[in-house]
């Protein structure tokens, strides 16, 4: 009881010094301290929708950025295309891509372990090659934004990164707020029994077919939001930039970094690679190409061989948080 009180107050502790970086003028600092902000907040949530299906409920996948790029081009297509505001093709975006992700998974989970994965490593290729010749979305080439001025209304910002601080800050709220939800009530528990063994779980009366369908259409709803923040943000978009196995691991490796099936985690590993790689991308180009990138893999590398639990299993090792027997951790 007393660590979870804790946690309550190191969540809401959290959120109100966030919520007061945006209000102090100059506390973000420069505009590109802001952009790894920001970024940290993308990822993190990106993360964590990623983390309901393989973390909590236990099925990986590698095909997440089909639903990031459904998001991406149903913001996209709102503005380029239809010339109006972001909002409702941001949401249609986010209800395609959930159905489209049951769609899909609905004969994929009749597979197991690593044939699933592999199967969503294929559904990944197959959209981008879809969205690559779909010429009436912008084929290869991608849809760009037109030049409008700043407002919520279009949810573009040039002159700062204030209006996409919030805007990221809302995102993770939300993501973050319905996992600890979930996380604390029954469906939580389901996903849980699911991952440590399917037919375990029903035999006790789970419905793991639908515990999954379930964990898969909100953590592809999810992504599709921060596929349409990520489109927001770069004014543009295409097959390469939202459709690419590249996305989806980043997907998988900042939750793995932080601590799979753990609330902490996805936060955990994107405070830690993202700005690795953006001030690593920054300070060392004349280095070369891709220094960020061996940087990222040897960390990864380093984490799978002295902690598989990640950032969260060090913290439970070194005592700072107390375990639980379902691999997660409690702050």
């Amino acid at each position: 009881m007393k660590d979870n009180r804790w946690d309550e107050r190191l969540w809401f502790g959290l959120i109100a010094f966030l919520a007061l970086l945006a209000l102090i003028p100059g506390a973000i600092g420069n505009a590109f301290h802001a952009h790894v902000l920001v970024q940290v907040l993308l990822y993190a949530a990106m993360a964590q929708s990623w983390n309901i299906l393989g973390g909590y409920c236990g099925q990986v996948s590698f095909g997440h950025s089909v639903f990031f790029g459904i998001g991406a081009y149903g913001a996209a297509i709102a503005m380029v295309t239809f010339e109006s505001t972001p909002w409702l093709g941001t949401l249609l975006g986010a209800l395609v891509a959930a159905v489209v992700s049951v769609v899909i998974s609905w004969p994929c989970f009749k597979l197991r372990g690593h044939y699933f994965a592999i199967a969503t490593f294929a559904i990944v290729e197959i959209f981008n090659r879809l969205f690559m010749v779909w010429n009436r979305i912008g084929g290869a080439l991608g849809l760009d934004y037109p030049i409008l001025d700043d407002s919520w209304k279009y949810f573009l910002w040039s002159d700062n990164k204030n209006g996409y601080y919030i805007g990221a800050l809302a995102l993770f709220v939300l993501v973050f707020g319905v996992v600890r939800f979930i996380e604390r009530h029954r469906m939580g528990y389901y996903l849980r029994a699911v991952r440590e063994g399917q037919e375990t779980a029903e035999s006790l009366g789970v419905n793991s077919t639908q515990v999954k369908l379930s964990a898969m259409a909100l953590s592809a709803f999810f992504a599709a939001l921060c596929g349409a923040f990520f489109a927001q943000y770069n004014y543009r978009v295409d097959p390469p930039m939202v459709l690419s196995l590249d996305l989806s691991m980043k997907f998988v490796l900042v939750t793995i970094l932080g601590g799979m099936g753990t609330f902490w985690g996805p936060l955990l590993g994107a405070a830690v690679l993202i700005p690795l790689q953006e001030y690593t991308r920054t300070y060392l180009a004349a280095l070369g190409p891709g220094v960020d990138q061996m940087i990222y893999a040897l960390l990864i590398i380093f984490m799978m061989v002295r902690q598989p639990r990640g950032i969260m299993g060090f913290l439970e090792e070194f005592g700072i948080i107390r375990g639980d027997k379902s691999g997660g951790g409690e702050a």
